[in-house]
């Protein structure tokens, strides 16, 4: 029994069931013991896939999602990845290997401070500088990464510490005598050193897991919420990710804002929430919304660039905000009353404490026609010629197309953003976006994440042409794997997000740019199956078939050539 090993035992313990990865022999043992327990080991082209990944199952399942990279550019490989998981509050243990204890800091391979260039990105960091310390280590991990407001940690695992005691013995050189007073010394430094590394083995297994319960709101705080409620004419819901970090309560959280009865904007994670057409759901005319209520409670929302800094919310209005983060809480704006807690739970709690009866039915029908009208507006706006593909027609064509067990998986921007304002996630759980760092990339690592934790649902990977190109490559993932999903590339060869203002404002195209690529043949060329679409009326056509092969066993991906539209003109956000 070595250390990967005991480390694979402890994840095993704490309900880990996948564990994403890059090859590399300091982290081997871990690899190994992990297949050997059943834990699935999926192998990806890039580590920030593997934390990408990692970071879907954690959202998705609400188990701390498991990467284990090798040392030195395998960890900081992952750095985007993992402050993208920092700031979209998700759990997630980075394990990774690092130079033997004795060699450190001796110019070994791959030998960095690895510690400090984590600890910005990560909530808690250790390093393992003995076996019997890998178990209560990783017990020390998975609780801090999902401890109050969930994120990243990281711990580090010097090779010696994984690979069997004869092995690193050898690795020492470590033999009796020697031929001087200097080779004796050191013989015996390493051989008390081996010692201090291995001993006390018997108290190296992992112990029972110890889960938190999310930070309960205070009662008295949400008596005060309902009170104003009760008194308010126009009140506003705004639901965001955080409202989603106890994933197996996501259907009750749900129900509560139904029994709350008040119009609801959900963002990031809480997308679908509600299911495709619930009444209280809003999607359109936000802002308006925003400046014409007289209460907006904010469920995992902070006042951040989505909703300008809180400037989108009048003077006049109670501001509710109930949030893990009491920095989130009160960032650029102070609410009336701040609820500390877990906002899935505070919904729970205020429908609880709502009396029985339907209110605010004007204030919805009017937001309701408004919503209704701008529908109409982007449906007409989809029939109009662009010269390839309207991406307004392909996004309503791939929501005709898309079963009642989607996962949207999103990773662009202009088309991207196109798609959320027509696509319907169908239940809880089934959107997944990077969230407020706009990270691109994310896309097939989330995907990837997304078929394991539910391999009977039907998971369509959105990607703009540009992010396309961070992470194409792991159609040979899904391939190998046996992971079949359907990617749609919207391809209107360039980082049009950037170009429209960029262009408007510089008078210069600089830098973004791209050619209508044959992205379908780099799938071909993974083992997917590709499909090029240029022609808009045989958009339904072409996605039912990249959805057949999908069902059949082969991921697919089709290459949409994209026109040009006006559609989101105006769109930079900073």
């Amino acid at each position: 029994m070595h250390g990967g090993d005991i480390a694979a035992e402890a994840l095993l313990e704490h309900g880990v069931r996948f564990v994403f990865t890059l090859a590399g022999g300091h982290i081997a043992p871990v690899l190994v013991g992990c297949k050997r327990r059943g834990i699935r080991v999926v192998d990806t082209r890039h580590e920030a896939t593997a934390v990408f990944a990692a970071d879907a199952v954690a959202r998705l399942s609400g188990v701390p999602g498991v990467a284990v990279v090798t040392a030195g550019p395998g960890v900081t490989n992952t750095l985007t990845a993992v402050k993208n998981a920092q700031l979209a509050q998700s759990p997630v243990v980075l394990l990774g290997g690092a130079a033997p204890t004795v060699l450190r800091g001796r110019g070994a391979l791959q030998d960095i401070d690895q510690v400090a260039l984590l600890r910005a990105a990560t909530k808690w960091q250790r390093t393992v500088a003995r076996v019997r310390d890998i178990a209560p280590a990783l017990a020390e991990a998975f609780r801090r990464a999902r401890e109050g407001v969930p994120g990243p940690v990281f711990v580090e695992l010097p090779a010696d510490v994984l690979y069997p005691e004869a092995v690193v013995r050898e690795w020492y050189g470590l033999k009796s005598g020697g031929r001087t007073l200097t080779d004796r010394a050191l013989q015996r430094y390493l051989a008390f050193h081996l010692g201090r590394l291995f001993g006390g083995l018997d108290t190296a297994r992992a112990a029972p897991p110890v889960v938190d319960a999310p930070p309960a709101p205070d009662q008295g705080r949400v008596r005060a919420v309902v009170r104003r409620l009760l008194a308010a004419e126009r009140p506003l819901l705004l639901v965001g990710s955080q409202a989603l970090l106890d994933p197996p309560a996501a259907q009750e959280v749900a129900v509560a804002l139904g029994r709350v009865g008040a119009p609801v904007y959900l963002s990031g994670m809480a997308r679908g929430l509600l299911g495709a057409n619930h009444p209280l759901q809003l999607r359109h005319h936000r802002r308006e919304a925003l400046r014409a209520a007289d209460m907006v409670l904010l469920a995992g929302v902070p006042c951040d660039f989505r909703l300008d800094y809180g400037r989108h919310i009048p003077r006049r209005a109670t501001v509710v905000s109930a949030n893990r983060s009491r920095t989130d809480m009160t960032r650029n704006r102070r609410p009336t009353i701040g609820v500390p807690g877990d906002p899935g739970l505070f919904l729970r709690m205020l429908a609880a404490e709502l009396p029985p009866g339907t209110r605010w039915g004007a204030w919805l029908a009017a937001l309701r026609a408004r919503d209704d009208a701008r529908e109409e507006q982007i449906r007409r706006a989809g029939l109009q010629p662009s010269g390839a593909v309207n991406p307004l027609h392909l996004c309503r064509e791939i929501a005709a197309v898309a079963g009642p067990n989607s996962v949207f998986v999103v990773d662009g921007g202009d088309f991207v953003a196109t798609a959320s304002y027509i696509l319907r996630p169908p239940a809880p759980l089934s959107w997944l976006d990077p969230g407020p760092f706009g990270t691109l990339g994310v896309g097939a690592g989330f995907a990837l994440g997304a078929k394991l934790c539910r391999p009977e649902a039907e998971v369509w990977l959105l990607y703009g042409d540009g992010s396309a190109g961070y992470s194409l490559a792991e159609f040979d993932t899904f391939t190998r794997h046996g992971l079949p999903l359907v990617a749609v590339v919207g391809n209107d060869a360039g980082w049009t997000q950037i170009a429209r203002e960029q262009v408007k404002m510089l008078g210069d195209d600089v830098g973004t740019a791209l050619a209508h690529s044959d992205y379908h043949a780099v799938a071909e060329g993974f083992g997917g199956a590709g499909f090029r679409l240029d022609d808009p009326e045989l958009a339904g056509d072409v996605l039912a078939q990249a959805r057949q092969a999908a069902a059949t066993g082969r991921p697919a991906l089709v290459n949409a050539i994209l026109g040009k539209t006006g559609f989101r003109e105006g769109s930079i956000a900073l």
